[in-house]
């Protein structure tokens, strides 16, 4: 599908049929600076306009994919030829439709995730429920990028995806933990004792020593079993 040549095509119809920019754009309903970057070959006029456009410039949908008055012992293979040329055309429209969409899913998704981690006290659950919502979000992102991908590949792809992005997350919870000394966002379990709290994260256990006090220390440990009456001993 030659596109500048189809713009060339267009402007020269509309003006056989004595008709300015503005008026064939307020016959279509588009704006005049659309007819304009379609005979500039820059746009496409939208397929649901091929057939009022074609009426309106009384030439034949052939004529318009080829950029030409068709003549009529070429007509079948031009059809032919115009046929293929649309459901490309098509097929690409759609690909950046879901391309466009997706990235505004995975750009809306990262945004929610960090400013979950920026805004929400550490301790809030409300802080892991948006990352993880922000990590599903950007997910169905990913599977727009990935539709032309065989199944098997595209499953692969999106799982792989959202388990780097989870991992993503429990590394700078992770660095909050150890470096700002914070409570990690992602524990699965929680138990207080008197002045201690021990959080069952995952990967790994912290056991938070005096809690709220000048002295109160953070201790990073391995996933490990425990008595719930006793965990103060893990602050000895």
């Amino acid at each position: 599908m030659d596109q500048e040549k189809i713009g060339k095509f267009i402007a020269k119809c509309r003006k056989e049929n004595n008709l300015t920019q503005e008026q064939l754009g307020e016959k279509l309903g588009v704006t005049s600076k659309s007819i304009s970057r379609w005979e500039n070959g820059k746009t496409m006029p939208d397929l649901s306009l091929f057939k009022p456009l074609c009426k309106e410039l009384n030439i034949t949908l052939n004529d318009l994919m080829s950029g030409e008055k068709v003549k009529e012992k070429d007509y079948q293979e031009k059809l032919e030829e115009n046929i293929i040329s649309t459901i490309d055309y098509s097929n690409k429209k759609i690909e950046n439709r879901n391309n466009f969409i997706g990235l505004i899913f995975v750009t809306f998704g990262v945004l929610i995730s960090i400013t979950a981690v920026a805004i929400f006290p550490s301790e809030s659950s409300w802080g892991s429920i948006y990352s993880v919502l922000g990590a599903i979000i950007s997910l169905i992102g990913i599977n727009k990028f990935t539709k032309k991908l065989p199944y098997l590949r595209r499953l692969l792809c999106n799982f792989g995806y959202f388990l780097i992005f989870i991992a993503v997350l429990m590394m700078i919870d992770y660095i909050g933990v150890v470096n700002i000394k914070q409570a990690p966002r992602f524990s699965l379990i929680k138990v207080s004792g008197e002045n201690v709290i021990y959080y069952d994260t995952p990967f790994y256990d912290v056991v938070r020593c005096n809690v709220n006090k000048t002295n109160e220390t953070f201790k990073v440990i391995k996933n490990q079993k425990y008595d719930r009456d006793n965990i103060d001993e893990f602050c000895e």
